[in-house]
């Protein structure tokens, strides 16, 4: 199975506006009324990195225009006039969108080393911000929109008291609930059943009262998801159960794409999960750039005339476009989890 990177990669790249000239990444994408539209996450500095959110558009999912030359939803809409929203992922239940994102109410200053997570440190805020611990640990929500430009606040999807990442929904409901994936990353521990941020499961009727979580999958191969484990992209429907691509992380903090197969009825069981990453650093944009190196971090991704479009955010740098025939990687997911 080989996975396509675009020739024009990368296809989304920072600059522009104010709000967007020091870097772009992790992009949610979903094609409406024929149209591929994506959110990008973007940054007008390093120091603070204060993350907006922007809107764009396109006919063939590879030339991308902004819709608007002002950012579709910033933390100081969201009540964090120093905060910084990242990372959105995207789905489209009957007439609405929904959105969800993650959170911090004060962003940091970011000192890139080139050499894996960059240093970072704590700026100084007015009117008492930043002087709670609540302040810097990440929070998820979701917001939702029947024009992807006006956002509407839902809910908070995790505790305020933790770090809790890469929460997605499901792009329809099952068994007459909503269902999001979930990664707290204080939920380790013999009581939680992993030794390392593992990738969680929930459902709710109303999007607002979340039930407990159950842990889902877990990191399993120590060469590659040493560190920890998250979702990645929304869900795709398929003919042998839904698609999920997910990262793992080592320990030398490089990021790679692993893919599994969840029940159609039954999200919460693992049909078939890969045990090799189907993506790793290899081109130049995806091992260098202005943060941090040997990052591949898939957000978003469409289905096409069947073929699956990853769009991902590079070094958090910049955004790149792969593809694959969906079926494809269907049964490479499910031929490699048999002999294994």
């Amino acid at each position: 199975m080989k996975i396509t990177r675009h020739p024009n990669n990368p296809i989304v790249v920072p600059g522009g506006y104010e709000w967007r000239k020091v870097t772009v990444f992790n992009p949610a994408v979903i094609i409406d009324n024929g149209k591929f539209y994506m959110i990008e996450r973007t940054a007008g500095s390093l120091t603070p990195c204060k993350n907006y959110l922007g809107l764009l558009e396109s006919e063939d999912g590879v030339n991308f225009t902004h819709v608007k030359d002002e950012p579709i939803l910033t933390p100081d809409e969201l009540g964090f006039p120093y905060g910084s929203v990242q990372d959105p992922r995207i789905v489209k239940i009957e007439d609405t969108f929904y959105m969800n994102y993650a959170l911090r109410p004060c962003a940091m200053n970011y000192y890139p080393t080139n050499r894996g997570v960059p240093e970072r440190s704590i700026p100084e805020y007015p009117d008492g911000w930043g002087k709670q611990e609540g302040h810097w640990l990440t929070r998820s929500s979701i917001v939702q929109s029947k024009n992807l430009i006006d956002w509407e606040f839902v809910a908070d999807t995790t505790p305020l008291e933790i770090n809790d990442r890469d929460n997605i929904l499901f792009p329809e409901k099952i068994n007459g609930k909503f269902v999001l994936l979930r990664r707290p990353e204080e939920y380790i521990g013999e009581e939680y059943g992993t030794d390392k941020a593992a990738m969680w499961i929930t459902y709710s009727e109303d999007l607002i009262h979340w039930e407990e979580p159950k842990l889902l999958a877990k990191a399993e191969n120590p060469v590659w998801e040493s560190r920890k484990i998250g979702g990645s992209t929304p869900p795709i429907k398929t003919d042998k159960g839904w698609l999920v691509l997910y990262h793992g992380v080592d320990d030398e903090v490089v990021y790679r794409v692993g893919a599994m197969l969840l029940d159609l009825e039954n999200p919460e069981k693992v049909i078939a999960r890969t045990r090799n990453f189907i993506m790793e650093p290899e081109t130049y944009y995806e091992k260098f750039g202005f943060q941090i190196p040997n990052v591949v971090f898939p957000t978003g991704n469409v289905v096409k005339d069947d073929l699956l479009y990853i769009y991902y955010g590079v070094t958090d740098t910049a955004i790149a476009l792969a593809t694959v025939p969906l079926d494809e990687l269907v049964d490479h997911i499910l031929n490699e989890s048999a002999s294994c």
